[in-house]
């Protein structure tokens, strides 16, 4: 059996995005010619892969099946073309370390089965740096927490942030509040301080941390509180804003900047919008869920 890379390809795309209309802007394409081009890897398969109601895309049985080795065809595929040529792209790309977490390798890992020649180089800091070194030109692309009133790149998901200590983390009103945080330029340190200052709770630096893990590990030792976002809260610690009248704190989005214009590193972009958004658990706008369900309400 010979399958059409193309139909694969738009196959995998709405399986990623449930969406037929999502998938036709990833690739370029048209809503109809994506649908073509499935239904006729699917008479050539013999089998449906995609289930399509007016509400819903998801796949069926075979498609779940299918879809891994559909992978492994499309990045196969990839490598072989890539082989052809002996030239080398660099792709510099920033993540702020509030915002990557344990789905970074994946993107990493995803984005470099799609393009073999690509070359990978990654920096990792705080948004408001990472946001300057892309102004300055010393970044192709970064995936950030949207700062101020910026108005440029692609959303790829909400963000929601949350106050997290251990369960048995003691404070009581009117005392400082035992605080972790990154260095001082970090700019989610600026909006806890503001915030908690706002409404008159005093507050004491116990922990400096040199990034996001340094500080996840004080809070998960006990020794003060932090805020984090919903989706990379430290194992074993809960959202304690109800708990301890903690102030909310501002939604925001997380951004994909690019300078790329051309139709490789274009494609490159999509597919890192892709996996990110694969494996981001607010991509499609849903909101968290807290590891203490009587704390729902304080969700921000």
């Amino acid at each position: 059996m010979t399958l059409d890379v193309d139909a694969v390809k738009a196959f995998v795309t709405v399986a990623d995005l449930r969406s037929f209309t999502r998938a036709a802007e990833a690739l370029g394409s048209t809503q109809g010619a994506i649908s073509v081009k499935l239904k006729r890897l699917e008479e050539r398969i013999g089998e449906r892969l995609i289930e399509r109601t007016p509400r819903l895309v998801r796949l069926s049985a075979r498609g779940a099946v299918f879809l891994e080795p559909a992978r492994e065809l499309l990045a196969a595929h990839d490598r072989a073309v890539a082989s052809l040529t002996a030239v080398r792209r660099h792709f510099r790309l920033g993540i702020a370390t509030h915002v990557g977490g344990a789905e970074v390798p994946t993107l990493l890992a995803r984005l470099s089965a799609h393009d073999p020649a690509l070359t990978i180089e990654v920096r990792l800091d705080d948004s408001r740096d990472l946001l300057a070194a892309f102004d300055r030109g010393e970044l192709d692309a970064a995936i950030v927490r949207r700062e101020d009133d910026r108005r440029d790149g692609e959303v790829l998901a909400p963000e929601h942030f949350g106050w997290y200590a251990t369960p048995d983390f003691v404070y009581r009103a009117g005392e400082p509040l035992r605080l972790a945080a990154s260095a001082p330029s970090c700019s989610i340190r600026d909006i806890v301080t503001g915030a908690l200052d706002a409404v008159g709770i005093p507050w004491t630096q116990v922990f400096l941390g040199c990034g996001s893990f340094a500080v996840a590990e004080a809070v998960s030792a006990g020794l003060a509180t932090a805020v984090f976002s919903c989706r990379l809260a430290p194992p074993g610690t809960i959202e304690v804003s109800r708990k301890f009248g903690l102030p909310q704190l501002p939604a925001s989005e997380i951004l994909l900047l690019s300078t790329l214009s051309d139709a490789q590193s274009r494609e490159a972009l999509r597919t890192l919008a892709m996996a990110f958004r694969e494996h981001s658990p607010t991509a499609n706008g849903a909101r968290p869920r807290f590891r203490n369900s009587q704390m729902a309400d304080s969700a921000i």
